[in-house]
């Protein structure tokens, strides 16, 4: 059965049982796959803060400073001098993806010791405030690319359904994720990203 089979059993459990929200929301992380996380800069508008909503959803854990961050794990950074790939996939099961929320007009991501850096290829934002713009990711839609190009669509699918435009970022991109997902590493998604930009 499918991760996304297992969330309509949930729902289905939440919405026509009525099962309590928290044994509802302790389900659903435990049927995840990659943890989550997010430094929190508090440097966007908390109404439209991505981490802070899939927070609320308990897709994601916040952190209130750098220091907080697992050692070890995946940190998606446009500054980050290899792309991210399917080779990566055992370190983020293991430690899981973070992702830093600061606003695209202030851009400065923090150099953190002790993890993994990687970049996203090329890849257009859905979000209403980018929309359209290449690599101006939010942060579900990082967590979306890199869960899809790790091999895991069905989570990916899962926290872009919380956004009314999330089904869309993965029509603005299906060719290149599709592409991306079957980069065996760094080297061939940069290959592979080449045709899109």
């Amino acid at each position: 059965m499918t991760g996304i089979s297992w969330i309509l059993i949930l729902y289905f459990f939440w919405f026509v049982l009525r099962i309590p929200k928290d044994l509802f929301f302790l389900c659903i992380s435990a049927s995840v796959t990659i943890k989550l996380f997010a430094y929190d800069a508090k440097e966007c508008d908390p109404k439209k803060c991505t981490s802070r909503k899939l927070a609320r959803f308990r897709m994601l854990r916040l952190l209130p400073t750098t220091q907080k961050i697992p050692s070890g794990s995946v940190l998606l950074t446009p500054e980050a001098e290899r792309a991210l790939s399917r080779m990566d996939k055992r370190r983020a099961e293991k430690r899981g993806i973070v992702v830093l929320d600061v606003s695209w007009r202030v851009a400065t991501f923090p150099k953190i010791p002790g993890i993994t850096e990687r970049a996203l290829p090329f890849l257009v934002a859905a979000n209403p405030v980018n929309y359209g713009k290449p690599f101006k990711l939010s942060s579900v839609e990082a967590f979306a690319a890199a869960l899809i190009i790790l091999g895991e669509e069905d989570q990916a699918r899962l926290v872009l359904s919380k956004f009314a435009w999330g089904e869309q970022f993965l029509k603005l991109n299906a060719e290149p994720l599709e592409d991306y997902a079957k980069a065996n590493n760094s080297r061939e998604i940069v290959e592979a990203q080449r045709q899109f930009i």
